[in-house]
């Protein structure tokens, strides 16, 4: 079997250094004749072929010019067709040499699939009803050296197709809607934060201190200032420093870069969205959120009830979204209270009966037994839209606690399918009790992990000057974008995901 399948990939290695071969030799010729079609460097197209199929009433019998990467060709002797791709659509032309003439004709039926061309001449349908181009003049604009693969019946191979997503855009449109569709949420987002009058800004990618989330950095180094920096793991920090400074409502749209695992739902860069608004709280940040995933659902795809992965969901529910303590989501799954589990030692107990393991021994605690619970018994029940607040203090360094519960934070996620969507607090602005955290992960740094945050003196400095009551909130834009795009891998709402090199 081994042997075949390598004959044949030879096989196909070869035919494709044939016409390779071939095409050069035609860029040769052209060349030679003083026809270079990479010399061209302008074309006044006036329509895309989107336009001319939408509004063909308008277009009937008018004078257009086209341009695209030539898909398909039938040469009929005198008369040829070929269809062109643009940016929106594809069209057909009907090319003749009584149009062309001779010379021109002949030079048009040694064009390739893949060639970009021009054409000028009027719309019209076919006999068999189809919207076409009656071409007057063709002028090829591009060569294309390497031949589409498989004669464009298909780029499957999804390696290939994030390695060469050039490729895949060309023969594969539908992708470029999800990525139309990707411009578009993002737009509405902005469009819903100015409504909200948040103010969008831009903070350093490159930073001294790696905070603002517990993960693993990139780290780099500055030549002139010759210092380690980190690539920043999230925007928090600097963003809550602006609400120091006096802007109520800021937020930013960015990327951040996490030196960990790669799967569907993970990439080492990805889009956050953060926002912090002063003199809110987790509450109002769970109506943000809401407005967010429902508003933009409405806006992008005219309707708040969608299906992802084969289950349907309504991202507008009457009444809004559930909303349920982490304690009360446990005992509604369980039947376990928490609640009634005061002590640390209750709580390993617990964990030891139910054979959840506590992976790192320094932490066994009450709030991480719960976290653990959550993880295990609860996440991958919420399917529809559901917020979870009150988180343990343990897993929460950077969100208030709660005044009636200090062994608790102001903390939510919300979930959708079994899957973490947001991430928001009411945020810590105690600067003594933020030391004392950042201590905290000093020393579990210190101990080996390399997740745990580092000392930001410059941020418990700015918490010193007085930071407001504030409500922060984070959304993964990606994992948003894949649920309002169906798609079930981070890789397919990347346009350029991170590839291991192939040598």
């Amino acid at each position: 079997m081994g042997n075949n399948n390598g004959n044949q990939s030879q096989g196909q290695e070869m035919d494709i250094n044939q016409l390779m071969k071939i095409r050069r030799e035609k860029l040769t010729e052209l060349q030679s004749q003083g026809k270079d079609p990479y010399e061209v460097t302008k074309f006044n197209r006036t329509n895309t072929a989107g336009e001319i199929k939408a509004n063909y009433e308008e277009f009937e019998q008018k004078d257009v010019v086209v341009a695209g990467r030539i898909i398909a060709k039938r040469i009929m002797g005198k008369a040829s067709f070929c269809t062109i791709q643009d940016c929106d659509e594809k069209i057909q032309s009907y090319v003749s040499i009584n149009d062309l003439g001779e010379e021109n004709y002949k030079e048009f039926k040694t064009w390739d699939i893949g060639d970009i061309i021009g054409i000028s001449g009027f719309v019209f349908k076919t006999r068999t009803e189809e919207i076409s181009v009656h071409a007057k003049e063709v002028k090829l604009l591009s060569k294309s050296l390497r031949p589409l693969p498989e004669k464009f019946h298909g780029l499957k191979d999804p390696d290939l197709r994030y390695r060469q997503r050039y490729t895949d855009l060309i023969v594969n449109p539908e992708v470029k809607q999800t990525f139309i569709l990707r411009s578009k949420i993002i737009s509405t987002i902005r469009k819903i934060l100015e409504e909200e009058g948040y103010l969008e800004v831009e903070t350093p990618i490159l930073n001294t201190i790696s905070g603002g989330a517990t993960a693993r950095p990139f780290i780099t180094h500055h030549n002139a200032l010759n210092i380690d920096m980190y690539l920043r793991i999230a925007l928090e920090l600097n963003l809550k420093r602006l609400i120091v400074g006096g802007f109520d409502r800021v937020y930013e749209i960015g990327r951040v870069f996490r030196n960990e695992g790669m799967d569907i739902r993970h990439n080492p860069e990805f889009t956050m969205l953060e926002l912090y608004a002063a003199y809110q709280d987790y509450h109002d940040m769970m109506d943000i959120t809401e407005k967010i995933f429902s508003q933009t659902a409405k806006e992008v795809l005219g309707t708040t009830k969608i299906t992802y992965q084969g289950q349907e969901l309504e991202l507008a529910p009457e009444g809004g979204w559930k909303r349920i303590s982490m304690i009360d989501s446990i005992k509604e799954v369980t039947g376990i209270d928490f609640n009634e589990i005061q002590t640390d030692e209750e709580a390993v107990a617990l964990a030891k009966e139910k054979n959840i393991e506590i992976p790192d021994k320094t932490k066994e605690t009450r709030g991480d037994v719960i976290a653990l619970f959550f993880d295990e018994y609860v996440e991958k029940t919420l399917v529809q839209p559901t917020f979870v607040y009150d988180y343990p203090v343990e897993i929460s360094p950077l969100a208030k606690k709660s005044p009636k519960d200090k062994r608790l934070t102001e903390r939510f996620e919300a979930f959708i399918c079994g899957r973490e969507y947001g991430n928001a607090f009411s945020e810590l602005n105690d600067p003594i009790d933020q030391y004392e955290r950042f201590k905290k992960q000093v020393e579990a740094r210190e101990a080996g992990d390399e997740e745990a945050g580092m000392m930001d003196e410059d941020f418990v400095h700015a918490l010193e000057i007085g930071l407001p009551p504030t409500g922060g909130l984070g959304i993964g834009v990606d994992r948003l974008i894949m649920l309002l795009t169906d798609e079930a891998s981070i890789r397919d709402v990347l346009l350029f995901p991170t590839m291991k090199p192939l040598n």
